[in-house]
């Protein structure tokens, strides 16, 4: 519904609270320099019209949503500067705003001009400088998108060149048998959700295209947002047609969602926020196939965009982001090392590439990607220069960044086929033709956990905490070549995780089987009790809630506490005795990497009294406890979050973990009174 300011002027009127918007304070992050390679190409008109995207803070951990008196605030400084709320959505925790562009302009304190690429004489919206926002909103407001209308981001794809034409081709398919993927699933049940920043595609060329591989055709639908749209006749139909092809090749049995958004901050952040809030389409995989140079982005953007990955996260969907195609500098032309964005976020699967030969199901050989002497690109990889290391890297010898010491980010965490000369056959405006880049590992993996999640029966979501614990033999090793594009000498392949490939190209088959449930062991007495009669109900799977996990007492606290019940006096010091109580160490370091597998944080942690406060969603702790979790409403209409089932763990846990508390959150207890007679 779309409201003036939020409100009727009735209901502003009705308000007990006076709000000035009076001073105004610096929007953090905000700032934006001239454009490169672009002119001036006139005033914007003040009557033109724009519409932002003001992204709110978050009200608590997670995917958690924007509080609604946050929301409220934002649509009364709406009102105030004459602007429209077209959309408030607390989930995706942003106020979509529109007014003309002088009204917008004051609002945010800058000013809009129109400007002209030199190269491809594109015409622009444009601002520099930062943005400031009203003191009431200082803190509230963490964003404001879309008053520049720039490109951002690229596509990671490359085409063969001429002089590669007798090199190899793979389709798709031959490339995920090469991989070793599940043969006996094809995505069935799953939604494959796909960002595109331009182009299109035509259903002609899929209809030729997956007919000439002998499959079904997938089930493809498009997506507008901010007015993004399926528009084939650009060179980007090389990346829509890829992306679509690669995935639904392998996963012909998904549905295949295309987000088409325009090419600017708020495009990007908004069809990433739009796919892994969808409520109708429940995509379990996002796939990107652009980005930039993560230094390149505003710092509210960045940060707009790592919150929405956060989200899906959070959320149980995966996200899969190539690393870009133009080695250890990503094409910038400082001189200095960079990775792209949002394979750089801690919160994608960022995707690197290889030069790979073989046939049938035999890989003969692979390498790293590096067609620089060919002008033909190279893998992305390197180390973030702005995200700190996540801790599940903390055993993978990620080096800190060469130039600035920095323990960054490692990018990527995994590799696929990307080099042109050994790229893959698609169908692009009605010509067969071979591509590459890291554009088309992206939807490689994310058609592959199509069918892990089919093949599971459950999501495999946040990925990266499991991938850095599996067997080795989950993953290929590329242990040759390097990615190194402008003489830095960085960075080389190597044995384990590398700056070039992350920890390697997939063996499906043996991946399935490393994330594959361990047999679990229910802990004794576990099972909730029926205390309360009453209605029960499915709990918001994205609910945030907290745990404890309680540890063992070791042997030597047992035989402490059989001889105080004997009678007898401790025969130790207060300080030995309260070591002896505390939980093993090996115990701790099992339960502490249970906890990380399963992505929660740990709100505290006590070893003395054996305890480990975990958080996490609903849905994370049903499945991590094997439990359904709802809620159950008594006579006197409270509610109470409950569980049903007993609780039960991985097997390397048995005994080692006695109770899992806070799942059940019915009273446990009643007040005693005493009448007087």
């Amino acid at each position: 519904m779309v409201r003036q300011g939020g409100a009727t002027l009735d209901e502003i009127t009705k308000r007990t609270v006076t709000v000035a918007f009076e001073n105004r304070v610096r929007l953090a992050g905000s700032e934006r320099n001239p454009p490169k390679n672009a002119s001036k190409a006139g005033k914007l008109a003040k009557d033109s019209q724009v519409s932002v995207t003001v992204v709110v803070r978050r009200n608590g951990d997670g995917a958690a949503p924007a509080d609604a008196g946050d929301l409220d605030l934002v649509e009364r400084f709406a009102h105030h500067a004459r602007l429209t709320v077209v959309d408030s959505n607390p989930r995706k925790r942003r106020v979509v705003l529109t007014g003309n562009a002088n009204d917008i302009s004051k609002a945010f304190g800058t000013k809009l001009t129109r400007y002209k690429s030199k190269q491809t004489g594109y015409t622009f919206r444009c601002r520099t400088g930062a943005l400031t926002v009203p003191e009431e909103l200082h803190g509230v407001v963490v964003a404001v998108l879309g008053l520049d209308t720039r490109p951002v981001a690229k596509p990671h794809f490359r085409k063969r060149k001429a002089a590669q034409a007798t090199a190899t081709a793979f389709t798709p398919i031959e490339v995920a048998t090469l991989y070793d993927f599940p043969k006996d699933v094809f995505g069935a049940g799953q939604t494959i959700a796909i960002i595109e920043l331009g182009g299109g595609y035509k259903t002609a060329d899929l209809t030729t295209y997956f007919g000439g591989l002998n499959v079904p055709i997938p089930k493809v639908t498009s997506v507008s947002v901010d007015g993004g749209k399926n528009t084939p006749g650009s060179d980007s139909d090389g990346e829509v047609l890829l992306d679509i092809e690669v995935a639904g090749a392998i996963a012909y049995q998904a549905n295949i969602v295309v987000y088409f958004a325009p090419n600017t901050d708020q495009g990007f952040v908004d069809a990433i926020t739009d796919a892994v809030h969808d409520t109708v389409r429940k995509p379990s995989v996002v796939s990107i196939s652009w980005g930039a140079s993560e230094d390149s982005w505003t710092d509210q953007a960045r940060s707009a965009m790592n919150a929405a990955l956060e989200d899906a996260a959070a959320l149980g969907v995966t996200v899969t982001a190539a690393s870009g195609d133009n080695g250890s500098t990503d094409g910038d032309t400082d001189g200095k090392l960079h990775v792209d964005f949002p394979a750089s976020s801690p919160y994608a699967l960022a995707c690197g590439g290889t030069a790979l030969y073989g046939s049938g199901s035999k890989i003969s050989s692979e390498v790293v990607w590096n067609e620089t002497a060919n002008k033909n690109g190279a893998t992305g990889g390197g180390v973030s220069g702005l995200f700190a290391l996540p801790s599940y890297q903390n055993s993978t010898r990620v080096p800190k960044h060469p130039e600035t010491n920095f323990v960054g980010r490692g990018v990527p965490d995994v590799a696929g086929d990307a080099d042109p000369a050994t790229g893959y056959k698609v169908r692009v405006d009605g010509k067969d033709q071979v591509y590459g880049g890291t554009s088309a590992v992206a939807p490689l993996w994310a058609a592959l956990i199509a069918l892990l999640n089919q093949k599971l029966g459950t999501p495999v979501g946040f990925l990266q905490p499991k991938i850095y614990t599996v067997p080795p033999a989950s993953f290929r090793d590329i242990t040759s070549g390097n990615n190194d594009d402008g003489g830095h000498g960085n960075y080389n392949a190597r044995s384990g995780w590398d700056p070039c490939t992350g920890l390697g190209t997939p063996n499906g088959t043996a991946l399935l089987s490393a994330l594959s449930p361990a047999q679990r062991v229910e802990i004794p007495g576990s099972a909730a009790k029926p205390r309360i009669a009453g209605t029960w109900s499915s709990a918001d799977p994205n609910q945030q809630i907290a745990a404890t996990i309680v540890i063992r007492r070791p042997a030597q606290a047992a035989a402490l506490s059989e001889q105080i019940l004997a009678g007898g006096s401790p025969p130790v010091s207060h300080a030995v005795a309260e070591q002896a109580l505390a939980a093993n160490p090996n115990d701790l370091a099992v339960v502490e990497a249970f906890i990380q597998a399963e992505g929660f944080s740990i709100a505290n942690e006590n070893a003395g009294a054996r305890t480990i406060q975990v958080q996490g969603t609903v849905a994370q702790m049903s499945a991590a406890f094997g439990v359904s979790i709802g809620s159950v409403s008594d006579a006197s209409g409270s509610t109470h979050l409950t569980y049903r089932g007993a609780i039960s763990l991985p097997v390397d846990l048995k005994d080692v973990v006695t109770a899992v508390l806070g799942l059940d959150q019915r009273p446990v207890a009643q007040r005693r009174r005493v009448t007087a007679q």
